[in-house]
């Protein structure tokens, strides 16, 4: 820290309880009160050097020539600060450094003290000081923090402004560049003294951060603090800087921003009492104000730390511009979120869900209109599973989006008293064509089901029509056609997809290969020779064989699972009516028995493509005219 010496006399002033004597041999003939604490001294030498204690101590000595009694309540800095202007004014050594030059420039200025008293008087040598002081980082911060102890008369002479303005160029610029010292920390870390050949040298400086200076200003109160911060966004400091900043300082101050408040572990009303404690009045303005002082540029605050502020706003039940404010920011950029951040609990005991599912819905809503210039994707009626799995690759925004929204339903679905309006409209939310797979849908339609028996048939199938038996994978669809949850018209819709899926791979691995054998036979005619080709196309051939039995096998137990489902669903129309009446309504036709027993027998044919029921579409809009199972 830097500091200047004044004066030269030794000292003579001495504390006596609330009263400070100076022994100069003479008797004091004045007496200045500042608060509870006195001081005597003598009348010349503050006369000399103080115009406004000239004029008191005038006024008073005309009234009573023997009792000279001056009160200065007022003066910035309160005793301490005069103690160290009456050592000036007997001419006694004083040391001036950051932490007090601020309010001795405020009391010598209080006081008079220019250069009409005095050459050099307290008000230049304090200024000379300050200017010093605006060289150096640390010390203009510790300066800057002095100053809300006088913060008007601060004010005033400008100081504040000036610390300020020499705090953000410092910020901004690259400290790498100029001789102050970043910190007390830094600055001996990088002062390493190396030995080389019995030479002492000094070691290069280690690189500094872009976030060198954000612990060193979460030391100042939110009003200066934000004036920096408004002065740095000035300038030419990356907007992601100041957010960094701005973090850094919410929580150092904030301190419920780090509680993680959820119903994963331990019970609702455990939570609720951790969550529901009262609102601190200074935390909820502090954090309104922090959120107004974030940047609004997109990406620049991490996704995570906005829903931080957002939960810890609504423990605070700070107001709802500043809810709605971040609910904006965190859906502009909501791609970029996680799970575990999303799981929002709600607060307050009249509440009937764990989690705030409302927030998240507003939160889509915010997000949904971001996304609508994106490129629309459109699919085909039969997607192959290969290609449904590599277009997960190259994640959109919109895609990402749909991922998070999933895995959010399968963790809120387990709630008993999540309406099934509000778990379809956080699902409808996103658009069809987001999702390359349906299996995340699919788990939380599942979860959601399992929690919810209660449910009847037909909002069974109202559930179910969020997810599309086209894109599921080969585990989802195996999944779905053994789970006696789903209604049965979707377990027949996802084994129609899943044989007519298969059927269209054998037939393409059928041209696939006797391309293959082709190319293999010119080949060798031209490279290889005839011992060495005869090789390649009987291992191909091998291989074909091998492929072909599997996807007759598969397909085998396909139809065998078929042929049951349709025992047990005669079994159940023989109890309410005919069979012709139930198949009709889904649009099947029964085969005889002879028929069906074989079909469970595989075909030994190999260059004919197995084919495999076909069940109609139960989506609601469509409905197949030739719904006959064939072999």
């Amino acid at each position: 820290m830097a500091c200047v010496k004044l004066g030269s006399k030794s000292e003579v002033f001495h504390l006596d309880g609330q009263t400070w004597l100076c022994s100069t041999g003479l008797p004091s003939d004045v007496v200045v009160q500042v608060g509870e604490t006195s001081f005597h001294l003598h009348k010349f030498p503050l006369l000399s050097r103080s115009g406004l204690l000239e004029n008191v101590i005038g006024e008073v000595s005309s009234k009573d020539e023997h009792k000279c009694i001056v009160q200065l309540h007022d003066i910035p800095g309160g005793a301490q600060a005069f103690l160290l202007v009456a050592k000036f004014c007997y001419g006694v050594r004083i040391e001036l450094n950051a932490s007090n030059v601020v309010s001795v420039r405020c009391a010598a200025e209080y006081l008079c003290m220019g250069e009409d008293y005095g050459e050099g008087n307290l008000i230049t040598q304090a200024e000379d000081f300050l200017n010093e002081i605006f060289s150096n980082w640390s010390d203009s911060i510790k300066a800057l923090e002095t100053c809300e102890e006088v913060l008007p008369h601060a004010e005033e002479l400008h100081l504040v402004s000036r610390c300020i303005n020499s705090l953000a160029m410092k910020a901004s610029a690259d400290p790498g560049l100029f001789s102050w010292p970043v910190s007390g920390k830094d600055a001996t870390e990088n002062s390493e003294v190396v030995f080389w050949n019995g030479i002492c040298t000094t070691a290069k400086p280690h690189p500094v951060s872009e976030d060198w200076w954000y612990e060193d200003v979460c030391f100042l109160k939110f009003p200066l603090y934000k004036r920096l911060i408004l002065a740095v966004e000035s300038g030419s400091m990356k907007p992601d800087r100041i957010a960094g900043s701005i973090m850094h300082y919410a929580k150092r101050h904030l301190s419920l921003l780090g509680r993680q408040s959820s119903f994963r572990n331990g019970n609702h009303a455990a939570s609720l009492s951790t969550v529901s404690a009262p609102s601190n009045p200074d935390q909820r303005n502090l954090l309104e104000e922090i959120v107004e002082l974030l940047p609004d540029h997109k990406g620049v605050t991490p996704t995570n730390f906005l829903l931080r502020l957002l939960r810890t706003s609504m423990i605070l039940q700070a107001s709802t511009s500043c809810r709605e404010n971040l609910e904006k920011q965190v859906g502009a950029q909501l791609d970029q979120a996680a799970l575990e951040d999303l799981l929002i609990p709600n607060m307050g005991y009249s509440v009937e869900t764990l989690y705030d599912t409302d927030c998240i819905q507003r939160i889509l809503d915010h997000f949904m209109p971001m996304d609508r210039d994106s490129i629309e994707c459109t699919s085909s009626c039969i997607v192959d599973e290969g290609q449904l799995m590599g277009a997960s690759h190259s994640l959109t925004p919109m895609t990402m989006v749909a991922n998070l929204v999933d895995g959010y339903l399968a963790e809120v679905a387990p709630d008993v008293n999540l309406k099934l309006q509000k778990f379809q409209s956080l699902a409808a939310v996103i658009p069809e064509y987001a999702r390359p797979l349906d299996d995340g849908i699919y788990r939380a339609i599942d979860i959601y089901l399992k929690a919810h028996p209660w449910l009847t048939d037909s909002e069974r199938e109202q559930v179910c029509r969020l997810m599309n038996c086209q894109k599921l994978s080969l585990e989802a669809s195996t999944h779905a056609a053994q789970n006696e949850r789903l209604p049965l018209r979707v377990i027949v819709q996802v084994l129609f997809f899943e044989q007519l899926r298969l059927r269209t791979s054998v037939a393409s691995w059928f041209f696939v290969s006797d391309n293959l054998e082709n190319s293999q036979n010119q080949s060798g005619n031209l490279v290889l020779g005839r011992n060495e080709a005869l090789l390649i196309a009987g291992t191909a051939r091998r291989d074909h064989t091998v492929t072909v039995d599997d996807m007759r096998e598969r397909v085998s137990e396909l139809e065998k699972e078929c042929l049951s489902m349709k025992q047990e669903m005669e079994k159940l129309v023989k109890t309410k009516g005919s069979w012709n009446t139930f198949l009709k309504r889904f649009g099947l036709r029964l085969k005889s028995k002879s028929d069906a027993k074989k079909a469970s027998k595989p075909r030994s044919d190999s260059k004919e493509a197995p084919t495999s029921i076909a069940p109609p579409l139960m989506n609601g809009k469509q409905d197949f005219e030739n719904n006959e199972l064939r072999d």
